[in-house]
């Protein structure tokens, strides 16, 4: 067979993938994410038995909105990531915005309260175990982005995995805001940011193994 006659065979069997196909994977990943969180929530925890009359505090939905934010930063930051070629852009920088806006609100909420009040909002009651909730409840999501992540073929391997584990990390902070029995915007921004930099931190150590390809 000449040269000419083997490309046209190969050329003729092509097939086309759906340039947009890792939008559809990423959502089913985190729709699967979500779902595993909070039935492993439910399963561990429970929600906490005051949720209706907490839920019509500002405060209970800054819980949601904080790490929710996140993940969406970190979501666009790992979608970029996970395709050689494709820069970065703004996505990295969004990823910040969040973490400056939840700091600023605590240090607003502890210079506004009183001196004895401080304690109790920075640390709460379960400043010792929300980190590892939080971490735990993070699985899920977090074997279901790298195994996306896997699928797209990414180049920079400790920043996807650290990306994918932020994502997953925020998202098991939200499952867990459905028991977590704190307020504080200072909480939040320091014991749930631990819990979230657990994952983030085992992503970016796996990611290079895990991720290659």
């Amino acid at each position: 067979m000449k040269t000419d006659d083997l490309i046209r065979l190969l050329a003729s069997d092509t097939v086309t993938v759906e340039p947009r196909v890792w939008r559809q994977r990423y959502a089913l990943a985190l729709a699967a994410g979500v779902i595993g969180a909070v039935l492993l929530m439910f399963a561990m925890l429970g929600v906490r038995s005051d949720i209706a009359v907490v839920a019509q505090i500002p405060a209970f939905w800054v819980k949601f909105a904080f790490p929710g934010a996140l993940a969406a930063a970190a979501l666009m930051t790992a979608s970029r990531l996970s395709r050689p070629g494709v820069p970065l852009g703004l996505a990295a920088w969004l990823i910040p915005v969040p973490l400056l806006a939840i700091w600023t609100l605590g240090i607003v909420e502890l210079t506004g309260a009183a001196p004895a009040q401080r304690d109790v909002l920075f640390w709460g009651g379960t400043w010792a175990t929300c980190p590892v909730y939080v971490a735990l409840l993070s699985v899920p999501t977090f074997i279901a982005m790298l195994w996306v992540m896997k699928t797209l073929a990414p180049t920079q391997l400790a920043r996807a995995g650290a990306a994918a584990g932020l994502v997953a990390g925020a998202v098991g902070a939200m499952a867990y805001a459905l028991y977590c029995p704190e307020s504080g915007a200072s909480f939040l921004g320091v014991w749930y940011v631990i819990g979230m930099l657990i994952p983030t931190t085992l992503g970016a150590a796996i990611g290079p193994r895990v991720l290659r390809w």
